[in-house]
């Protein structure tokens, strides 16, 4: 297999990683002021997330750095065609972090307010922004034979794209409301399941609706399979969710959302960034890529490192895998 498959298999399969991953604590933050009643349950939902937050924003980081690495053309392009959405999602990820660390440095429920606010609209925003730009991905910008992106940023807030975005909002609730399920008890976990048993109502439409239309317009016959996976895989989420199934709930809801990415890429290729001024100004995989000698030493450096991180982050997952509750909350902060 070339080369620069086997970079954008591997630069989808991080991109997948990222989404579903990211996905359920954005999940969680967003929905911090929904399933919660006080400050004890809004401690037991960040806590839920607080060992595995910042590890799953390493597959972010490798997929951000292996698409430079790798297709250096892409990266440029894709990163001033979004630079609204990506420097948004930027600061929103810096506030998400900080308020993490801050919210609970002063014992003022004012202050924690604060914070907590802006880990809603931290976790909200790039859940939106996320789904909006890899539907403009999938889309196409208007490029020259330069690959100079010439898309206005207006452009960006097309029908499709919206629907990309209101639908990775909606699923990354409903992902972070089976995690909460799952990795809570007492009023926060049933709050949770109800979330998400009532919630899938919504986002089921929705993704059978972006499905469809990524489908239609730019799936190959590899990929209908793959969406009707994952439209399937949410339907069994919620159903599961419902008979307290939560560990096979959350597996499913993952599948929903890794094969929603797996649609994305699969519409994509092998082009990397198409164009809707004219198809031969599109980037493929070919004309974006780095140099043989560049990907053969980027193979040997994943060979080695990528199985120590995911063996790392596999380990911290099965360490605090236990359930969060009320009790495990200290009185102080």
């Amino acid at each position: 297999m070339d080369l620069t498959v086997i970079w954008f298999l591997a630069i989808a399969v991080l991109w997948t990683g990222y989404l579903v991953l990211e996905g359920f604590d954005f999940g969680v933050g967003a929905l911090l002021p929904v399933l919660s009643k006080d400050d004890t349950d809004r401690r037991v939902m960040i806590n839920s997330i607080g060992p595995v937050w910042d590890g799953n924003e390493v597959w972010l980081i490798t997929a951000v750095g292996a698409t430079f690495a790798a297709f250096p053309a892409w990266y440029a392009s894709m990163l001033s065609g979004f630079y609204l959405p990506m420097l948004l999602i930027l600061l929103a990820l810096i506030g998400r972090g900080v308020a993490f660390e801050y919210r609970g440095k002063v014992d003022s429920a004012v202050w924690r307010r604060r914070w907590d606010a802006v880990i809603v609209a931290g976790s909200a925003l790039p859940a939106f922004l996320w789904g909006l730009l890899f539907a403009n991905l999938v889309r196409g910008l208007a490029m020259g034979p330069d690959h100079v992106v010439t898309t206005d940023v207006f452009e960006l807030f097309n029908g499709y794209a919206l629907l990309g975005g209101v639908l990775t909002l909606g699923l990354f609730l409903l992902h972070g409301a089976v995690f909460l399920s799952l990795k809570t008890d007492g009023p926060v976990r049933l709050r949770a399941r109800s979330f998400a048993a009532w919630s899938a109502l919504v986002v089921l439409p929705l993704l059978v609706a972006f499905a469809g239309w990524t489908q239609a317009r730019s799936g190959e016959p590899w990929t209908l399979p793959v969406a009707i996976v994952s439209v399937v895989a949410l339907a069994l989420g919620a159903g599961l969710v419902r008979r307290r199934r939560e560990g096979w709930a959350f597996t499913a809801t993952a599948v929903a959302v890794g094969m929603l990415a797996v649609l994305i890429f699969g519409s994509l290729f092998p082009d990397v960034l198409p164009s809707t001024t004219d198809p031969a100004n599109s980037l493929t995989i070919d004309n974006a890529a780095s140099a043989p000698y560049t990907l053969t030493v980027l193979s040997w450096v994943a060979a080695v490192f990528l199985p120590l991180v995911l063996a790392y982050q596999a380990w911290s997952y099965w360490v605090f895998r236990k359930r969060v509750t009320r009790d495990h909350i200290a009185v102080s902060h």
